[in-house]
């Protein structure tokens, strides 16, 4: 988390200060700098006639980066509506595909988007894209971001259709990502595909202003397999299962090594850390399946059926792994122990 002593002294003045009957919340971006925000939609201020709010149109507002092998570093941008930008790309539909979305405040060359896309490419061919839908995601409006994420989530659907069309994709072959508020943007893209496409991966799905059955919310009918990663449940993360599969690293809430964690950043950002160290790592985040959630939020867990390995590459597809999982990781890098 990046934040001043003295910034710090001064946001937590202003939340001690303000009036009790309106719900604001340190969140913090993707650089780990915290934001003040008011999650309450009834109490959002007026927006200036003269500067009227961009109405966001993911067929012209998002931007799709391919990396691969031939292009670990240097991007191809596919754009929906052009044929000719996944013909003439990299683009090889016998390698996987995996899509990364970032979250609020962020953009598609963000740290939870590049140590995924590292990790994969270190290990095999892939199809690496990195959704970049920055232009809705990042404001100050918190609640107009959380808004976006099912248009966003169409655009990435759209971008799969046509690369199903004119590369011939298939979407056994396809696994999206995303992180925070674009976990949810995952679960959007999976419910474009009416649940077909072979894995969601969410990654500490948003908590504020989101809850379990919503529309938008990622949900375990989402995809073929649908599995959460929650390291900051109940502050910035969602506090219910929202997967097919649902793992919570030491107890899913706080994580070791990030001390007093004011805000909760550094607790959010392990998911994706996690989840990057997994793909490539020979040592696997090894769970126990737990009796219920109930237990996780007592702080114990009753040993119930197999033991299954958080992330990894491939995921847990077909492997019959459901239900809510438990595991410790180390404080520091490497994090996985067996």
């Amino acid at each position: 988390m990046i934040i001043t002593g003295i910034a710090l002294v001064g946001l937590l003045a202003v939340a001690t200060a303000l009036p009790l009957d309106q719900s604001w919340q340190l969140v913090p971006n993707s650089e780990g700098y915290l934001h003040l925000v008011n999650i309450n939609p009834y109490n959002l201020p007026e927006l200036d006639p003269n500067e009227p709010e961009h109405m966001f149109t993911p067929e012209n507002d998002m931007v799709f980066r391919l990396f691969t092998r031939s292009n670990p570093t240097e991007p191809q941008i596919l754009s929906i509506g052009n044929p000719s930008s996944i013909t003439g790309s990299n683009f090889n539909a016998a390698h996987r595909t995996r899509f990364t979305i970032h979250g609020w405040n962020g953009n598609g060359n963000d740290g939870s988007n590049t140590v995924i896309r590292n990790s994969l490419l270190s290990v095999g061919d892939f199809n690496v894209i990195s959704v970049d839908w920055s232009v809705a995601a990042v404001t100050p409006n918190y609640i107009s971001a959380r808004n976006a994420v099912g248009p966003a989530g169409t655009g990435v659907g759209l971008l799969i259709s046509q690369l199903m069309a004119h590369a011939g994709a298939n979407l056994n072959n396809i696994h999206v990502s995303g992180f925070s508020l674009g976990a949810h943007v995952a679960g959007n893209t999976g419910k474009r595909h009416g649940g077909n496409i072979n894995t969601i991966i969410a990654l500490d799905p948003a908590g504020p202003l989101f809850s379990a059955g919503q529309a938008d919310a990622v949900s375990p009918q989402d995809g073929q397999y649908v599995e959460t990663i929650m390291t900051n449940a109940g502050v910035l993360g969602i506090n219910v299962p929202l997967g097919q599969a649902n793992f919570y690293p030491n107890g899913g809430s706080t994580q070791p090594g990030c001390g007093v964690d004011v805000g909760g950043g550094c607790a959010h950002g392990r998911a994706p850390t996690f989840y990057a160290e997994s793909l490539s790592s020979s040592v696997p985040f090894r769970s126990t399946r737990c009796a219920s959630h109930a237990e996780i939020l007592g702080g114990v867990c009753t040993p119930s059926g197999p033991d299954a390995n958080m992330g990894g590459e491939p995921s847990n597809h077909g492997r019959g792994v459901n239900g809510v999982y438990f595991l410790t990781t180390n404080a520091a890098a490497p994090f996985a122990q067996g």
